[in-house]
């Protein structure tokens, strides 16, 4: 599913989890020590993660990924992911397995004096603190920004919405609602059909990865200042953002953009070609491409041909040049087309399912499938995309279980 309220209401019963494992001393934020051995660049770092479903969750793994000791706080009823199947494993949702490796879960209800002590006492120790609760939402468990920093100064706060904390505040920040209103899902499908959501909550993603950016920003000027911030980001704006050549294109050259199916709007060919057993993509993003493509294809007038010399020119006369191409394509199959055309660097590639997309990974050696945890509990999972030459990331601990960890993350609460 690719749908994720960024900015529901966290529910009174999602709180936040304290861990066991320590953050930074002093004026940079926690007042732990680092935990369970940890390595990775963030080692030492405590994250408390309030948030649920994708965007914040996602970022929070690639944080524990590379060392921080991120604390996972559940409602009693859990993440809302664990319930979104299928596809499982051992009776657990793949989508929750896939974002939640490296953390430790705790069950509070905020509603509850006693749970919501614990919370705050957590946001008091934590380096960073990241929640997608609807805007406003966790002021009236004194556990917003402006309450948070005033006894934890070097807090790093991200706050993940889906439309900001103006107009929009109480939209509900679904992914899905952003590709439409975004303009993504008018880009997307056949020209002569319905526009399509993407594949992903692309969304979601990429507003998880904005925020650890400004987080890490913010950390930065921390270890300078010795004062945190509070870090926003919405899903529409990051939206906005990632659209790069379309929203540009409106913004600095009102051009409105519009479906083109597979089709690129300042590229040919740029797209998938029918071959003998089916389809190819086939990229000549310049000149000299486009040039190796015809010598391969054994079609050298093309390139002297004034419609299709320069990049501009096959792009105006795309309809033109496409059955010149594909008349040759289509005598040979993908497979035979890919070596040769590789071997030539003309960029092309099959259009492969996730299996064999995972498959050809490991062919490059890019060994894209890590155990996380060890024995009965193991979880075969997605590497981190991530290598430092002087750290690595860490895949130690499996996705928790419900509250597995809340009685250490009390008892560490509590004794320091």
């Amino acid at each position: 599913m690719a749908d994720q309220p960024a900015t529901g209401d966290a529910p009174g019963p999602t709180g936040a989890a304290p861990g066991p494992t320590g953050g930074a001393p002093g004026p940079t934020g926690g007042t732990s020590e680092p935990s369970g051995g940890a390595s990775g660049p963030l080692a030492g770092l405590v994250v408390a993660d309030f948030s649920r479903i994708l965007a914040g969750p996602y970022a929070t793994m690639l944080l524990a990924d590379l060392g921080a000791d991120v604390i996972k706080v559940e409602g009693p009823a859990g993440d809302d992911t664990r319930t979104w199947m299928p596809p499982v494993r051992d009776g657990v949702a793949t989508y929750y397995l896939g974002i939640n490796r490296n953390k430790r879960s705790i069950a509070l209800d905020l509603r509850s004096p006693e749970d919501l002590a614990v919370a705050r006492a957590l946001a008091a120790r934590a380096d960073v603190m990241i929640e997608n609760f609807k805007p406003g939402g966790m002021r009236r468990f004194g556990l917003d920004y402006a309450s948070v920093s005033a006894e934890n100064p070097g807090i790093v706060y991200a706050s993940i919405s889906g439309f900001g904390t103006g107009a929009g505040a109480s939209l509900p920040g679904y992914d899905l609602m952003v590709q439409a209103i975004s303009g993504l899902m008018s880009l997307t499908g056949d020209p002569d059909g319905s526009p399509y959501r993407a594949g992903i909550s692309v969304f979601d993603v990429m507003a998880g990865m904005h925020a650890n950016i400004g987080i890490l920003a913010a950390l930065h000027h921390r270890t300078s200042s010795g004062r945190g911030q509070h870090v926003e980001v919405n899903l529409l704006s990051s939206a906005l953002s990632g659209l790069v050549n379309h929203s540009s294109g409106y913004v600095a050259g009102g051009a409105v953009p519009y479906r083109m199916g597979n089709a690129h709007p300042s590229l040919f060919p740029y797209e998938p070609l029918p071959v003998a057993d089916g389809e190819l993509i086939v990229i000549a993003g310049n000149d000299g491409q486009f040039r190796r493509l015809c010598e391969v294809l054994g079609l050298p007038e093309l390139v002297d041909d004034p419609r299709f010399g320069r990049n501009q020119d096959r792009t105006a006369n795309r309809e033109e040049l496409r059955p010149l191409l594909v008349e040759k394509l289509r005598t040979r199959t993908r497979d035979e087309w890919f070596a040769d055309l590789i071997a030539a660097g003309v960029p092309c590639a099959p259009i492969n399912t996730i299996d064999r997309g995972v498959a050809f990974a490991e062919q490059l050696g890019l060994d894209p499938v890590v155990t996380v945890g060890e024995g009965a509990s193991a979880v075969p999972m997605v590497r981190n995309p991530i290598t430092f030459s002087g750290t690595r990331s860490r895949y130690d601990l499996p996705p928790p279980g419900l509250d597995e960890h809340g009685e250490e993350i009390r008892a560490w609460l509590t004794k320091n």
